[in-house]
């Protein structure tokens, strides 16, 4: 007796999940430390997918500026098809194939991380978004199906989802998303506090204030 449908594909998502563990987190572990330092010095993550992708790229942004789980400093993130106006003016005047890579022309800048999902790898739109983000100097990460596929090769690093159905690769990618801003918030939580040094400056400069008032009193 064949299982019920909605029975196979918890079956084909738990298969899917059987390895990602061991391929995905050595990953995560590594773009969560990576961005916690860019981000934290200034950088910006941009990121970008087309439809069910696109919810999971709003989400990704959503928990970095916002929080995830613990409260933290806000960070610089960006979902490309948030910009609703921006988008469909572009899809008018260019083409649906720049909607991307124009707005990463005018929000990129180099040492920026461009991260592109999709369940297939193949989307025009982010393929040329990759080749615009390379051509500013931003760094290129890629959440796909299986490999290999265009978007890998256009990145400079890819997390490839081992599973034939697009929803058990989208259903992974929203677990890699939450590995991700698991690395990232202990990664900033290891760093020094944003407003460290600020505060040691301002405090320094105050304890010369101090010193000069009496001085002058003297």
């Amino acid at each position: 007796m064949k299982p019920a449908a909605d029975a196979a594909h918890c079956d084909d998502l738990m298969k899917a999940l059987e390895g990602f563990r061991e391929y995905a987190a050595p990953v995560v572990r590594s773009w969560g430390t990576s961005l916690a330092e860019r981000l934290g010095a200034g950088a910006r993550l941009l990121v970008a997918g087309n439809g069910g992708s696109a919810a999971q790229a709003q989400h990704l942004t959503a928990e970095l500026v916002g929080r995830y789980r613990e409260d933290r400093p806000a960070f610089s993130a960006l979902a490309l098809h948030a910009d609703t106006s921006s988008t469909t003016a572009i899809a008018n005047d260019y083409g649906v194939q720049e909607i991307f890579a124009r707005q990463v022309a005018a929000h990129g800048r180099t040492g920026d991380v461009l991260m592109l999902l999709s369940t297939s790898g193949t989307s025009a739109n982010l393929l040329v978004a990759a080749k615009e983000a390379h051509r500013l100097g931003m760094s290129v990460w890629s959440l796909t199906g299986p490999a290999p596929n265009p978007l890998e090769g256009s990145a400079d690093e890819a997390l490839c989802v081992d599973a034939a159905a697009a929803a058990t690769v989208q259903e992974l990618h929203l677990v890699a998303v939450h590995m991700l801003c698991e690395s990232f918030d202990r990664a900033v939580a290891d760093q020094v506090p944003c407003d460290g040094g600020r505060r040691a400056d301002t405090d320094a400069d105050e304890d010369s204030d101090a010193d000069s008032e009496a001085e002058d009193r003297v």
